[in-house]
């Protein structure tokens, strides 16, 4: 099964590699683009949320710390933005160790309020902290390539790293012990589970995976401001929107997420204009609905239930010869 898994894995990573080869209209890799800058912030937040059950309000601020690291290196130490890529991530986790410490006192619905005021927090710093953040002003730097074929294959690599830190996580000690607290944390704890330190592991690893993802998103859009990269809406919110549609505590969900919920969104912006919004509304509403599982999730079950049902007919079979 691991086997076939892998080889299934090497071929859609070969397919990923030869699309935009396929594919060499510039508005299209850009869709492919930013579906895969949402995949793996839907990853990066799938750690935290998914895994660990920790329901995230506040991405959108290791986002947009990750995209201003690329920023003010670039305007205030003329440094290439593309440090960024470094130093995001590690000021992302950096940061969430003081707000793990604070939020992580918290459960459930308080938890994720606590995160919801982390990122309104954080646009409020940066709008407003104009002497550093040039605040509504925007930071505008000069693209590095002209051409969209190296931004794809730079973001396909930040991918492939967020899905190897999720798979390594999730299948070692770490992660089985995440899944424990998401299921009962007072059950954890009482198994001698140190739930403090692996909620801020899978919050660090979160945090990291983001940072590095806005520090990307700067380098390709080339423009930012605080109402950009610190929405809870077009952030925060579309963040837990692409892992809810692709299926929660899945590997490949968020990548399956992203790609429908970003291709949808920009079909039905080309085919409906002004509607596009309450049509994609009414969509993504259904698919929560009918599929809670995402579409991931959903296909995980249905073959689970079909595996268990093609066994007690072998059983069943049995028993009657």
């Amino acid at each position: 099964m691991q086997k076939k898994s892998f080889i299934y894995s090497l071929l859609f990573l070969l397919v990923l590699l030869a699309l935009p080869i396929v594919i060499d209209h510039p508005y299209y890799r850009h869709v492919l683009i930013m579906m895969i800058i949402w995949a793996t912030l839907g990853v990066a937040w799938n750690i935290l949320g998914g895994y660990t059950g920790q329901v995230s309000f506040g991405h959108a601020a290791f986002f947009g710390i990750g995209a201003y690291s690329a920023g003010l290196g670039s305007v205030h130490l003329s440094l290439s933005p593309w440090w960024g890529m470094l130093f995001g991530p590690l000021l992302a986790a950096l940061i969430a160790l003081p707000i793990g410490w604070l939020t992580f006192r918290l459960r459930g619905s308080y938890f994720a309020l606590g995160t919801l005021a982390l990122g309104e927090i954080f646009y409020i710093v940066f709008s407003n902290w104009t002497s550093f953040t040039k605040g509504a002003q925007g930071i505008l730097i000069m693209p590095s390539f002209t051409d969209k074929l190296p931004y794809y294959y730079i973001a396909l690599g930040m991918l492939v790293l967020a899905l190897l830190i999720n798979i390594r996580t999730v299948h070692s000690k770490a992660g089985y012990y995440m899944v424990a607290i998401r299921e009962d944390q007072d059950s954890a704890e009482a198994l001698g589970i140190p739930t403090a330190r692996y909620k801020m592991l899978a919050l660090l690893l979160s945090a990291f995976i983001t940072g590095m993802a806005g520090a990307f998103y700067m380098n390709y859009v080339n423009f930012i401001d605080p109402a950009i990269v610190f929405s809870l809406s077009d952030v925060s919110v579309m963040i837990i929107l692409v892992v809810m549609m692709g299926g929660v505590a899945t590997i490949f969900g968020p990548v399956v997420g992203a790609a429908v919920y970003i291709g949808l969104n920009e079909l039905l912006r080309a085919a409906l204009g002004s509607a596009n919004a309450l049509i994609f509304g009414i969509l993504v509403v259904f698919i929560i609905l009918f599929m809670p599982n995402g579409l991931v999730g959903e296909a995980f079950v249905r073959f689970k239930r079909k595996v268990r049902s093609k066994k007690r007919g072998e059983v069943s079979g049995t028993f009657g010869s």
